[in-house]
């Protein structure tokens, strides 16, 4: 290959480097607040905002009911061995095909959102997109009664309900991620910024974000 025909295909690599969308993925333990750092960046960089797959609510299985969404958190939950709140009892049984459905359907979804860009809480989009360019992977995280404070005021239920959410929830998020992905998002080691919420404002924690994306797609 000549120098001539090299540079040509750089060339085009960082064209097409260049013509990819940021996309930042968050990870949240309970009541961090992804929800309004995330819309503060999604705005912020003109992206679509994806949020988790499962809410709270789905998790603590108040509206755990015969709809797709909890039949497929039913699946999870009976993956990784055991049972949780409503769905407990339940007779779900996660074949080793159903697991590796499971996988792949999220990672459908993950990387469609990414084609796109765009801001995706959870789904294990940090270790799905681990290699994309432009991505940015944050985790938030906050002292425990700072976190559940701030999910009583959102979903405005009482604080007692709040912090038997984040008890469950945060070992629940953590055993998915595990059972089908085989790492621990608890771990800071897969993140570019972990920001403590307790000590930093959302909006501060969204401009940071927004300044490491802009950044990263600056230095292609």
């Amino acid at each position: 290959m000549t120098m001539s025909q090299q540079s040509s295909r750089a060339d085009r690599a960082d064209q097409t480097d260049q013509t990819v969308k940021p996309v930042v993925t968050v990870f949240e333990q309970y009541g961090a607040g992804a929800e309004e750092v995330g819309r503060r960046v999604a705005e912020a960089l003109a992206l679509p905002f994806h949020e988790q797959a499962f809410s709270s609510d789905d998790i603590e299985g108040e509206v755990a009911s015969a709809s797709a969404q909890n039949a497929v958190l039913a699946q999870v939950y009976s993956a990784m061995g055991g049972a949780y709140g409503g769905f407990e009892g339940r007779d779900v049984v996660t074949t080793q095909e159903q697991k590796y459905d499971l996988v792949m359907d999220n990672n459908r979804t993950v990387l469609g959102y990414a084609q796109d860009g765009g801001v995706i809480v959870g789904r294990n989009a940090t270790v799905i997109l681990a290699d994309r360019p432009h991505t940015v992977h944050v985790l938030l995280t906050g002292s425990v009664g700072d976190r559940v404070a701030r999910a009583a005021e959102q979903h405005g239920i009482p604080v007692e309900r709040a912090a038997a959410r984040q008890s469950k929830e945060d070992q629940v998020r953590a055993d998915m991620s595990v059972t089908l992905y085989g790492w621990d998002p608890r771990l800071p080691d897969r993140y570019d910024l972990v920001i403590n919420t307790s000590r930093i404002s959302p909006a501060a924690a969204a401009a940071a974000i927004v300044d490491a994306v802009r950044t990263s797609t600056s230095a292609g």
